[in-house]
């Protein structure tokens, strides 16, 4: 699994997937990441970890993902501009 950043909170996620999973044959696959990449119906992509999926609102935007937020370790939320 390769490591990279939330696009919305900053924090240190897990991608799962890749060449670094090749050989595992379905065990410890990759298949359980930290983040997932959305698309948006703005057609934007972001690489964002569970809690701030969460945090999201029903049709989020690139401007709802510009102000998320972390919390805490396990929290997320979208703040005021």
């Amino acid at each position: 699994m390769g490591k990279t950043s939330c696009d919305g909170c900053g924090r240190t996620v897990s991608v799962a997937g890749g060449i670094a999973n090749i050989w595992t044959f379905g065990e410890n696959d990759g298949s359980d990441g930290t983040a997932m990449t959305l698309e948006f119906e703005d057609g934007t992509e972001h690489l964002l970890c569970y809690p701030c999926i969460e945090a999201l609102p029903d049709n989020p935007t690139a401007e709802d993902v510009e102000r998320l937020e972390q919390v805490d370790g396990e929290t997320s939320r979208v703040g005021a501009l």
